[in-house]
C-alpha cells in the first residue's frame, strides 16, 4: 500500500532567464506533496454516459413515433456511407449465388484444395528462387521464349492475324 508522507519544505521560486526554478529553504512550514489528480476523468465518464443515454432516448423516441431514424446522405465529405449501402448488396449476390449451387461439398472442396495448392507452389516457386543458379537460368529461358514467340508470331503480318484470330475464338469460347 502506498502511504502519502508529509515533509517539511518551503518552496520559493525564482525567475531567472524567463524559466522559474524552484528553491528550498530549511524554514518548517509543514506541507504535504502529492500527484495531481488526472483531468477530469469523471466528467468524460459523465460525458460518454449523457451521450449514450441521449442517443437511446432519441431512438425509442423515433420508434414511438413512428418515424425512422435518419441517416447521413453520401456527400463528397462522407463517402463511407456510400460504401456502408453497397456492403449489404455485395453480399446478397454472394448469398445467391451460394444458394443456386448445388454440390456445396464440392465447391468448398475445390476451393480449399486450390489455397492449398497456391500455398504449396509459393512455397516451392520461393524455394526454387533460393537455389543459387536456377533464377538466372530460369531468367534467362523466359527472354529466349519471349524472343521466339515474337519472331514466330508478331513479326510477319500473316502470323500476327492467324495469333488475333486464335485469342479472339478462345475469347469467345471462355465468354
Amino acid at each position: 500500500m502506498a502511504s502519502s508522507t508529509c515533509t517539511p519544505l518551503s518552496l520559493s521560486s525564482t525567475l531567472i532567464d524567463g524559466k522559474a526554478h524552484l528553491r528550498q529553504s530549511a524554514s518548517a512550514s509543514s506541507q504535504c506533496l502529492s500527484l495531481p489528480k488526472l483531468p477530469l476523468q469523471s466528467q468524460i465518464r459523465a460525458w460518454k454516459t449523457s451521450m449514450y443515454c441521449r442517443k437511446i432516448v432519441r431512438d425509442v423516441a423515433a420508434m414511438a413515433t413512428g418515424e425512422i431514424a435518419t441517416k447521413e446522405v453520401a456527400t463528397e465529405e462522407t463517402p463511407t456511407v456510400e460504401a456502408e449501402t453497397e456492403l449489404p448488396e455485395v453480399f446478397e449476390t454472394i448469398q445467391e449465388a451460394w444458394n443456386k449451387v448445388d454440390d456445396k461439398y464440392a465447391v468448398t472442396s475445390l476451393g480449399v484444395a486450390a489455397a492449398i495448392a497456391l500455398i504449396g507452389s509459393s512455397g516451392l516457386i520461393s524455394a526454387i528462387d533460393r537455389l543459387p543458379l536456377v533464377p538466372g537460368v530460369l531468367e534467362l529461358v523466359g527472354i529466349g521464349y519471349t524472343g521466339w514467340f515474337a519472331y514466330k508470331n508478331l513479326i510477319f503480318k500473316p502470323e500476327r492475324e492467324a495469333l488475333l484470330q486464335k485469342i479472339k475464338s478462345l475469347y469467345s469460347d471462355v465468354v
